[in-house]
């Protein structure tokens, strides 16, 4: 339903986008918190290293691109499996170890409606949520890249350089 709701809101005149300085330890643990239910049932390792950068950017829809990052990893890592969530530079980094992305699916999974292989498979998959963080992303003048191998997991990275925009 919440993803829903952003869809219908991401095109809107009124979406709120509020550009500030945010911390991004913040909206990792903000996401992370959201999702703790689910590494519990799973069993899954968290490994959260702590950036301690402040980022321009609006932090609740940054917030839900890392959550949607999240949820795709843990809906995808096997139990007992791992996530990785730390910077790298100007970028936010969510990496696991889980069932990977096909070659062939990979350079379309932004895509609206594509599910791939695995959401196939998995039936749990609506092809929504990585368009939604794409479209997000491009609001923000972040950006956003997959790469995976089958078998051995996906890393998704989420740029947040903005060098030419001002705190207003």
């Amino acid at each position: 339903v919440e993803r829903v709701l952003s869809y219908l809101r991401l095109d809107s005149a009124s979406t709120d986008y509020l550009l500030q300085d945010c911390g991004l330890d913040e909206i990792l643990r903000g996401a992370v918190r959201k999702l703790a239910k689910m590494f519990i049932l799973k069993k899954i390792t968290l490994d959260f290293r702590e950036t301690g950068k402040t980022v321009l950017t609006d932090g609740k829809w940054l917030g839900f691109v890392v959550e949607q990052a999240l949820s795709n990893a843990l809906k995808y890592t096997p139990e007992g499996g791992t996530i990785r969530v730390y910077g790298d530079g100007d970028t936010v980094v969510i990496a696991d170890d889980g069932i990977g992305i096909r070659p062939e699916d990979l350079p379309r999974v932004f895509e609206k409606g594509f599910t791939g292989f695995n959401g196939r498979e998995d039936k749990k998959s609506t092809g929504i949520g990585l368009y939604l963080c794409r479209q997000i992303c491009g609001q923000l003048g972040h950006t956003i890249h997959a790469a995976s191998e089958p078998g051995r997991g996906t890393i998704i990275t989420i740029g947040l350089a903005r060098p030419y925009l001002e705190v207003e």
